[in-house]
């Protein structure tokens, strides 16, 4: 597993610039929307990075249900904050595309919409763990977490079954993609992916690390008291015998 870390970060480097390379200078300009339309390179795989880290998240979350596993309960939080990361970069990078195309930053379709309440409802998980001290955090939030799940289908589905300001799928169910432009989009989807695995496995250790401390110190904290409760406090008598 040492191993496998440098491996998948070497593997990341090279996806992202190949990624970036084919999404900036290669991919062909998009007839009606211009060059503003590579943003789609980079706003897509987020969105699908951010979909499979919030998964994580949920099997985690029912796996420490389950099992109490402490393990699965810090890749939970580890593949709820780099979601987060990569949903927030879909937030930003949207209105950015929608402005020159759409004419507006924002509009409350049911696409825009679910993705902003998924985006709130892990942002509330993540504050759940962080500002609760409650020895029922981490149950809370597995619940909260596969309350969150629920809305990951509905995002990715809005499109297919309703009339949104989006354009229908391009990647299955009848999709449009050019086939020119695939090559930089499944390039970026890979680069992506290996980014957000490489960057929720960093977490997971840090995560298990700064748990590991915190027991120690509990510990250490628990001996200290111990061993002070265990010593003779009873004050010592200095006078001479008569």
């Amino acid at each position: 597993m040492k191993r496998a870390f440098p491996i998948l970060a070497v593997l990341t480097v090279v996806f992202v610039a190949y990624g970036f390379y084919l999404g900036l200078f290669v991919a062909p300009t998009e007839r009606t929307m211009g060059e503003v339309q590579r943003i789609f390179y980079f706003h897509a795989p987020s969105g699908w990075t951010a979909f499979w880290l919030f998964f994580v998240n949920l099997i985690a979350s029912v796996v420490y249900l389950i099992r109490r596993n402490l393990k699965a309960d810090a890749l939970a939080v580890a593949a709820a904050e780099v979601g987060v990361v990569f949903c927030t970069v879909v937030l930003v990078t949207g209105p950015l595309w929608a402005r020159p195309v759409w004419g507006i930053w924002w509009t409350w379709d049911l696409r825009l919409t679910s993705t902003l309440v998924l985006w709130l409802i892990y942002v509330s998980y993540l504050m759940l763990r962080r500002f609760s001290g409650s020895a029922q955090t981490p149950v809370l939030a597995a619940v909260l977490a596969i309350f969150g799940a629920l809305d990951v289908p509905l995002v990715y589905f809005s499109i297919w079954f309703f009339r949104t300001q989006h354009p229908q799928p391009v990647i299955g169910n009848g999709g449009s993609l050019d086939p020119s432009m695939r090559p930089a989009f499944w390039t970026n989807v890979a680069a992506f992916s290996c980014y957000g695995a490489l960057l929720c496995w960093a977490r997971y250790r840090v995560e298990l690390m700064h748990r590991n401390v915190e027991e120690a110190y509990a510990l250490e904290s628990l001996l200290d008291e111990g061993s002070s409760s265990g010593a003779d406090t009873r004050p010592a008598y200095r006078g001479s015998p008569q």
